[in-house]
């Protein structure tokens, strides 16, 4: 049988198709198998790491059963008068990174931590974190301890938990201390589920260990020996994005819009320390004096320093503090 030249130019088109479509599937499966044993080595990475970690964990502070679980807390100081430190979001380590203030405050009063459910050495809750079940807990953490009397001492979104606490228990808090403390009116931004649910996905992968690597230089040339640093460092890897965080960060926005018309009882005493050149807002001084002029004891401390001024500036937060509590008496 005769074949044509047309019929033969087919073939040849067809051959050639043929060997381009077996290449490129071939390929395309290289390909896949190369992003299926990139993720098997990410994630047995993280899987080992995590555990090699946990066996470098060294316990501190004690254990207080709160709603079933346990929440962790440090107890520092003899002093008559207690001050109660309360972390901002994602602060991994709060009793550690506390530290300076801690130091400078304990020779003179009893220095309690709360590291609130997904924090520090906390475990984890499946209760929402909207600010009634936070302050709930931790209040409930600080019933266990039989501490009745304190000051609360607040960094960062604290002051939004806080500004809830001091309304609800009054007769408990004798003053309120915000260490660049958040206030209602300069909301934080809303995450989208779709945001929420990647960075999900970055955790269980073990993908977010890579991308989100904890930078423990900021600790460098501050009074934090190598050991903590180190303890540290674990407990970001421990903590960072767990799903309280996660959970929180949900919960954020609504957190800020409920607080918006919430006030600080009038005679409460409250003092703020707060960056005296916020890089973000020029309202970050006006909105903190806002909220204290109706106080018949409040002031306002403005720090040359960063966001996390307690790690820099602690002795001077604390002499400062001493000084207002010297007023209230």
């Amino acid at each position: 049988m005769r074949v044509t030249q047309t019929e033969e130019m087919k073939m040849r088109h067809g051959t050639r198709t043929n060997k381009v479509r077996t290449i490129l599937l071939k390929v395309i499966g290289a390909i896949l198998i190369a992003i299926v044993l990139l993720l098997a080595i990410v994630y047995t990475v993280h899987t080992i790491s995590t555990h090699s970690e946990q066996k470098r964990l060294e316990p501190y502070g004690q254990h207080v059963a709160v709603d079933g679980k346990n929440m962790n807390v440090t107890i520092q100081g003899q002093g008559e008068e207690t001050v109660v430190l309360l972390p901002g979001f994602g602060t991994a380590a709060p009793a550690l990174d506390f530290k300076p203030l801690i130091e400078e405050l304990s020779p003179f009063y009893k220095v309690v931590v709360v590291e609130p459910f997904g924090y520090g050495l906390s475990d984890l809750t499946d209760k929402e974190r909207s600010t009634e079940n936070i302050v709930s807990e931790i209040h409930e953490a600080l019933q266990g301890l039989h501490i009745e009397r304190y000051v609360l001492m607040g960094h960062s979104i604290s002051g939004i938990y806080g500004l809830d606490y001091v309304n609800k228990y009054p007769n408990e808090v004798s003053a309120f201390v915000g260490l660049d403390s958040s206030v209602p009116t300069l909301s934080e931004k809303r995450f989208s589920s779709s945001e929420i649910e990647t960075v999900k996905l970055l955790k269980k992968s073990g993908f977010s260990r890579l991308l989100m690597k904890p930078d423990t230089d900021v600790y460098a040339e501050l009074p934090y020996d190598d050991q903590t640093i180190e303890q540290i460092r674990i407990l970001m890897y421990k903590n960072m994005v767990n799903s309280n965080q996660l959970n929180e960060i949900e919960y954020m926005y609504s957190n800020f819009t409920r607080a918006e018309n919430s006030t600080f009882p009038k005679n409460l005493p409250v003092i703020f320390f707060i960056q005296a050149n916020h890089p973000a807002t020029d309202r970050w001084i006006p909105e903190h004096e806002k909220q204290i002029k109706d106080s018949v004891l409040g002031k306002v401390v403005l720090l040359e320093a960063g966001h996390y001024l307690y790690r820099s500036h602690s002795k001077e937060i604390a002499e400062n503090f001493r000084e207002f509590m010297k007023e209230i008496k």
